[in-house]
């Protein structure tokens, strides 16, 4: 809907007014009418649109038609289709009649000066500012929606920098432009119009601690970006407005949705009239646009891999080689954080979580940092942040933390479709105590940042009955040629007891677990089978995957065709489960090559029956499995391979904004 102006005409003397294109005037009839007028004629020079509307719908004057009447619900509505070359070169005449409707009794002038006062930017999200674009107020989703995109300008492009780019209030390189999206003002009509009017760019005060602008004086020189608008700085000023100008800003994002923030910032530009001096300026027009800033989105399993993360330590060289191997296999970036830097926290994957903001303009990976604050703590914001490399934590005010703020206890699906309703980006998986009354649940502060974004709709998985509380403690995901294009992985005590049965009844019960590890008690299948204790806790931990298996079932829309069970035990320790064996679904998935604890399990005919067991169930699907020992360095400890490996992988292809949330 377009804006409209109510101008009212003087009987003494003409009037003068500025129209802004894209606005509508109504002209107030009824103030300087005569005493006796029945009637009213209204009539606009070349360029000039005039309407009368009588009812709710209006319709064009017709030109056979001199005289309307002047009742109480006539309008006069004008509206001009380009900016005037000169001050008043544009008129509208209204003529006011009587009994005698062919002697006018007064005839009132509007003088128009039209003008273009437009704010832009890139609407169409296509990577460039667009003209003339309509209904700029609105954001909306989906392959047909409109409205601009802002990122938080999260990254360090200058590394000597002390801060993240959003930290200041400054430009430092061209790199810094690039992560900021363009907004344009621009301006059209006689200069001496723009002489008596004031621009102003102007934000709320519930949306400037949020986003950071800065004008730019020259487009060649970085230092002539001046910071204009943001916290503290509600308005600017637009200097030299006049005639035709395009004036251009940069803006940066200062802080990604939130529980108290939906993302989304509206931006003004309000032009005031200033011509009388001895009184205050006058607002006569607004033009408004909206940009939502971008959410932070992580990244599957599924995704191509680009770099692999891992910790060294004193006694863990040969699962440092095991995973340099790998990373040279399948031609992925290999980092290694040293033990000066780690502490001996070995613990990469419950430190952080890699994801990624994007625009139509530029796409950037951003760490998201736990609030677990241990000996890796300084790791993500020392040596990840740089330059296109964003950074975002979020850390409790009133509670301590608990294992599930770790991020072993953050992972996502895969794409996938649940009655219809598509998630093209995945959901995001974490863990709680739920079902169970009190007990861990991850800090609400993160909570709340993952259900902000939008894009990933969480989904809360049962984990308290693990003695870490991790959801990669029993799934994974792995990429698959057919049906939705993976498969889920999940722990499966039944399917190990079952395995193990099948070997009793082929005459080797005697073989024994952890063959060839020093000072491991090694059981044989008989004495597991037999072991009643076990199996009770191990069917209670059943009952615990399959509580998940069902929630995941119906919010992941999967099938049991989508869904492996991969052989595993529990321990029992007071009253929470530990990995019997080396967590096999704790792996690291690169591609079609898959790292995977290994097992140990009983030797049958020079084999691994465990390793055996899913090579049969993983192979078949195109997929490479390469099992690593992480007994005493990762298994002992509590975790595996994926708790102690990270990946950064490759964005999604599919563009967030065509979400349908």
């Amino acid at each position: 809907m377009s804006q409209q102006r109510l101008i009212r005409l003087s009987t003494q003397h003409p009037t003068s007014a500025v129209y802004v294109l894209g606005t509508e005037i109504s002209i107030d009839i009824y103030g300087s009418a005569p005493k006796d007028a029945m009637w009213f004629d209204a009539r606009g020079s070349p360029g000039i649109d005039v309407y009368i509307v009588h009812t709710p719908q209006p319709m064009q004057m017709p030109t056979s038609e001199p005289r309307w009447p002047l009742g109480a619900e006539a309008e006069v509505v004008v509206t001009m289709g380009r900016p005037s070359d000169d001050v008043g070169d544009h008129k509208v005449r209204i003529l006011y009649y009587g009994k005698d409707v062919q002697t006018p009794l007064q005839k009132t002038m509007l003088y128009l000066t039209c003008v273009e006062v437009s704010l832009e930017a890139d609407t169409t999200r296509s990577g460039t500012v667009q003209k003339k674009a309509t209904d700029k107020r609105n954001w909306t989703w989906g392959p047909g929606g409109q409205g601009a995109i802002l990122l938080v300008n999260c990254d360090r492009d200058e590394p000597t920098s002390e801060t993240m780019d959003n930290e200041d209030n400054s430009v430092q390189t061209c790199k810094d432009l690039r992560d900021m999206s363009l907004m344009v003002l621009r301006t059209r009509g006689p200069a001496a119009v723009f002489a008596n009017h004031k621009l102003v760019l102007h934000v709320s005060g519930s949306d400037a601690d949020k986003v950071g602008v800065f004008y730019a004086h020259s487009n060649e020189l970085v230092e002539q970006h001046t910071h204009v608008l943001g916290p503290e700085k509600l308005f600017y000023v637009v200097e030299h407005a006049c005639g035709e100008e395009e004036h251009t800003f940069y803006v940066e994002g200062l802080a990604f949705p939130d529980a108290d923030f939906s993302g989304l910032v509206s931006f003004h530009t309000t032009m005031l009239d200033t011509s009388h001096k001895s009184l205050p300026e006058t607002p006569i027009f607004t033009d408004t646009v909206v940009f939502r800033v971008a959410p932070w989105i992580m990244t599957p399993n599924t995704l191509q891999p680009l770099e692999i993360y891992v910790c060294s330590a004193s006694d863990n060289t040969d699962f440092v080689e095991a995973i340099s191997n790998l990373a040279q296999k399948t031609r992925c970036r290999l980092t290694i954080c040293p033990e000066l830097e780690n502490k001996g926290d070995r613990w990469i994957q419950d430190e952080m979580e890699f994801g990624y903001v994007q625009a139509p303009h530029k796409t950037f990976p951003v760490v998201f940092d736990s609030p677990r604050n241990r000996e890796l703590k300084d790791f993500p914001i020392q040596s990840i942040l740089g330059p296109d490399f964003g950074y975002v934590t979020r850390e409790p005010l009133n509670r301590g933390i608990s294992s599930l703020d770790s991020f072993g206890n953050l992972e996502v699906s895969p794409p996938v479709k649940v009655k219809g309703k598509e998630y093209p980006l995945g959901r995001i998986l974490i863990g709680s105590s739920f079902p169970r009354v009190g007990g861990r649940r991850m800090t609400k502060v993160v909570r709340d940042f993952l259900y902000a974004q939008r894009v990933q709709a969480p989904v809360e998985l049962f984990t308290d009955w693990l003695s870490v509380g991790h959801v990669d403690e029993f799934l994974s995901f792995v990429p698959a040629h057919d049906r939705q294009g993976f498969r889920l992985l999940l722990a499966s005590p039944s399917a190990c007891y079952k395995l193990l049965k099948e070997k009793q009844e082929e005459g080797h019960g005697k073989a024994q677990m952890f063959e060839g590890q020093e000072k491991v008690p090694k059981k044989t299948i008989e004495e597991i089978l037999a072991d009643e204790t076990l199996r009770k806790e191990n069917d209670y931990f059943q009952s615990c995957i399959d509580w998940n298996r069902d929630i995941l079932k119906q919010e992941l829309g999967l099938s049991p065709k989508d869904i492996i069970d991969i052989p595993q035990l529990f321990n029992m320790k007071d009253k929470q489960a530990e990995a019997y064996f080396p967590d096999m679904v704790n792996m690291i998935v690169l591609g079609k090559d898959l790292g995977i604890p290994k097992p140990f399990g009983p030797i049958i005919n020079g084999q691994c029956c465990l390793e055996k067991k899913v090579r049969s169930l993983l192979e078949p699907l195109g997929l490479t499995c390469t099992f690593i020992n992480d007994y005493f360095t990762y298994h002992k400890l509590l975790g595996e391979v994926h708790c102690g490996t990270n990946v950064l992988r490759k964005p999604f292809s599919f563009k967030w904004w065509h979400v349908i949330p």
